[in-house]
């Protein structure tokens, strides 16, 4: 009879045990269905495949009074910037598209043509983007900050042709300009800092992305996906030294470093960092070349010692789209 009892109570516990690691699987496997189709909505409603992201929760941004204008630096890439143009004239609060063209000859009848009738389709519901090209004579990277007299446009979204963000990222950073108009605001920051090491003379560094997520800083944002308001042309092209510009014409760098050390030093306050994903449809330019970090190290001393002082500001804000994310 003991046995017999014995056995039972074994065979329950077994029972007990299988219908607990049955219950266990169940769960695991529940669990394992809600994270798999969570990632799935996440991204069919983030865009992350896709670059035109245009979510209902996009409209919920303030409809600001006036537009911005696109200006794109560009140098016989014509394939970029005929998907680049493809792509930015979607963009909801665009209003026009001033292409620097620094080029020996014109763009030929069959770009424009091209390029008008891709900005003419992406026309819609009554809104109607103007694009223009921006001949210039000389070949220098100071061009892309000279100043455009028939821009309308209080704010200008200075980007080049290689780099793609979602119109719904540049709309937020155009919401985020808005908010701060005198400042730059941009996608790509950078940094500097004080070297100690070269004596008793400060001697500063030009540091890259991996020196803003290291030291969780930065004092620069790039003009490569910027906004900054038009009045910056006009203080650029006649209130800089024009040592500076003849600086960069000769060297083929550092427009956009100077363009940094021209706002900081107008307005005394930082940059603002906009997160957002950054699409590269190039594969080369300046930034590619051995040398290059080393050369705007140079930069970044050069124009201290023309403004006799260091006017970057360091910072450590960033603006994200909340709507974006789960955890703020």
């Amino acid at each position: 009879m003991r046995g017999s009892f014995l056995s039972r109570r074994a065979v329950q516990r077994l029972r007990q045990l299988a219908i607990y690691t049955l219950g266990s699987v169940k769960i695991k496997l529940l669990l394992s269905c809600i994270i798999a189709l969570t990632v799935i909505a996440l991204l069919s409603g983030s865009g992350f495949m896709g670059w035109n992201n245009h979510s209902a929760a996009l409209d919920q941004l303030p409809v600001p009074r006036k537009g911005y204008a696109i200006v794109m630096n560009t140098w016989k890439r014509y394939d970029l910037l005929k998907e680049s143009i493809s792509h930015y004239s979607l963009c909801r609060w665009l209003e026009s598209i001033h292409i620097v063209w620094s080029e020996p000859n014109p763009p030929s009848d069959s770009l424009k043509k091209f390029l008008n009738h891709i900005v003419e389709s992406n026309s819609r519901g009554g809104r109607r983007v103007e694009l223009k090209f921006d001949i210039n004579k000389e070949d220098s990277l100071n061009n892309r900050f000279k100043e455009i007299k028939d821009l309308n446009a209080d704010a200008v979204f200075s980007i080049d042709d290689d780099v793609i963000f979602p119109c719904s990222a540049v709309d937020f950073a155009f919401n985020v300009w808005q908010s701060a108009p005198d400042t730059m605001v941009g996608f790509v920051p950078r940094v500097h800092w004080v070297d100690r090491s070269k004596g008793g003379n400060d001697y500063y560094v030009y540091g890259g992305w991996w020196s803003v997520w290291w030291t969780g800083t930065y004092s620069m944002v790039l003009s490569k996906a910027a906004f900054f308001h038009k009045k910056y042309f006009g203080l650029y092209t006649s209130e800089m030294p024009a040592s500076i510009r003849e600086f960069i014409t000769k060297n083929r760098n550092c427009e956009d470093i100077a363009m940094s050390f021209l706002v900081a030093n107008a307005t005394g306050a930082p940059p603002i960092w906009v997160k957002g994903s950054i699409f590269e449809i190039g594969s080369t330019g300046i930034s590619s070349l051995g040398g290059h970090s080393e050369r705007r190290t140079q930069c970044v001393n050069r124009f201290v010692a023309e403004y006799s002082r260091m006017p970057l500001v360091s910072t450590s804000v960033k603006a994200v789209d909340s709507r974006n994310i789960w955890f703020w």
